[in-house]
């Protein structure tokens, strides 16, 4: 009898293994990973607003889901070791904030997915195969815009009514800047405007890009997606030289320089969140397409005019979604 009992006690038992290990899989709190070349402090509305869309989709951090912060600290060679410690804590999803992260993500590994959230040009770069279809284990949200550049060399002509000769700053042979390149041309023509390209491949090379900007009598400047993040040392720059110059990214604008025409990055690190849930859920990188931009801002600020002597028509700032003065 005795014998019985303990065979059936442990035929229960053995019944309730998959049973203890399917309840401890359901209860796995998700690891995300979020990496930037950036600073905390410097990020701290995107990563805010990352943390807002994981909220509105019910995660909440440090109680159904874990976040491992990774910030680089505007130092690029140490993306790779970041990367691996998100790849040694083997994170179910890793969010990379900018191109030179998804690529360091990329390179790092083919397996876990990788939600990239401010591509200028996902495919150019590599990353995914097609916007509708990327393939392999990179998807998320580009900043790339139809007409987007064309748009930026209007405004400035309308701050600058003589304006007749603009320079462009950039990496110029980046993939992810050639549909830029581009629209600039179309936009140029139908402005009337001389373009001035200047390859900066270093951040270093800035102070002699503006000088060479001024030497050639350029009117302003358009600067295009760079992997510099000294946004302040860039707009002191401009105003030193006195060039009005329109930024790809609206926190130069905060940082002092002139003036922001494009995507809402807070926006696009919110919708990142989707992208994250989807991805939990069981969705594969490979079938999410990538989102391009819904939200766009239009940021001025009147103390970097005043600094150059440039007075900001009204019609201008009654468009603008921000005015700092």
């Amino acid at each position: 009898m005795k014998s019985r009992r303990l065979i059936l006690k442990n035929g229960l038992a053995l019944l309730a293994l998959p049973f203890a290990a399917q309840a401890q899989q359901a209860t796995k709190i998700p690891r995300i990973g979020y990496l930037t070349v950036s600073s905390a402090s410097a990020q701290s509305a995107r990563t805010g607003a990352f943390r807002q869309g994981l909220r509105e989709l019910g995660y909440v951090e440090g109680k159904n889901i874990v976040i491992e912060w990774r910030f680089a600290d505007l130092k690029f060679d140490r993306l790779p070791a970041l990367v691996n410690e998100l790849v040694q804590l083997k994170t179910d999803v890793i969010f990379a904030a900018g191109p030179s992260v998804t690529r360091a993500a990329k390179d790092a590994t083919t397996t876990i997915p990788i939600v990239m959230g401010f591509d200028p040009d996902p495919v150019g770069n590599g990353f995914a195969a097609s916007l509708a279809r990327p393939g392999g284990n990179v998807t998320g949200l580009s900043t790339i815009a139809p007409e987007l550049s064309g748009k930026q060399l209007e405004l400035l002509k309308e701050i600058v009514p003589r304006l007749s000769r603009v320079a462009v700053f950039g990496k110029l042979g980046e993939p992810g800047n050639a549909q830029a390149l581009r629209e600039i041309e179309l936009a140029a023509g139908v402005l009337k405007l001389q373009v001035q390209y200047l390859n900066i491949p270093d951040p270093r090379d800035f102070e002699t890009a503006f000088r060479e900007a001024g030497k050639k009598r350029a009117g302003a400047v358009l600067l295009l997606t760079s992997a510099t993040q000294d946004r302040k040392q860039i707009a002191d720059l401009a105003a030193k030289n006195r060039l009005p110059t329109v930024y790809w990214n609206s926190e130069f604008v905060e940082a002092g320089g002139l003036m922001y025409y494009g995507p809402s990055y807070i926006d696009l690190s919110r919708r990142a969140a989707t992208y994250v849930d989807k991805i939990l859920k069981g969705a594969k990188p490979a079938d999410l397409p990538v989102e391009q931009p819904t939200k766009f801002e239009f940021i001025v600020n009147l103390k970097a005019a005043q600094q150059i002597g440039l007075k900001i028509p009204p019609n201008v700032l009654a468009r603008a979604d921000k005015v700092i003065e």
